[in-house]
């Protein structure tokens, strides 16, 4: 889904009218769990979660205009996907993901290295979402991706 909004909150009300409550319970959820440092805002077209400029000077080394990205939430044509960089860069943290992943859905896991694919909105797993939020500080973050990055 191509968005052309600027903001979180024009992204909401952009929506399709199906996909508004997944949306907001899933920002809501990744809101109320995010460790503190983390901002909001859009990022690639999608709701990003972000270390600001503030924290951290260098930005992205693809781009170092942009925030260091952490985490996305976008509505896409044919699922609901949460982009999230620490289950790419930590192995222990996708190894707890994938290890709970059955506990709290019914469905087979849709992922990708960093993509999380719902294409049934009805049975997200937005409590293991809130905890997967709160899994990695900006401090753990910005030293796996330094350290990932100067390799």
């Amino acid at each position: 889904m191509q968005n052309e909004a600027t903001t979180a909150n024009e992204y909401m009300k952009m929506l399709p009218d199906d996909r508004k409550a997944p949306m907001a319970k899933l920002r809501s959820v990744i809101l109320k769990n995010l460790p503190r440092g983390f901002e909001e805002g859009m990022n690639y077209r999608m709701i990003g979660y972000y270390v600001p400029h503030s924290e951290y000077p260098k930005g992205y080394h693809c781009d170092p205009k942009l925030p260091l990205p952490f985490m996305n939430l976008a509505s896409q044509k044919n699922f609901i996907a949460v982009y999230h960089m620490g289950i790419y860069a930590k192995k222990e943290l996708y190894d707890w993901f994938v290890s709970e992943y059955p506990k709290h859905c019914k469905y087979k896991l849709d992922m990708g290295k960093s993509c999380i694919r719902f294409k049934r909105i009805e049975d997200i797993p937005y409590e293991l979402i809130g905890e997967l939020s709160g899994k990695m500080t900006m401090q753990e973050w910005i030293d796996i991706y330094e350290s990932n990055v100067k390799r």
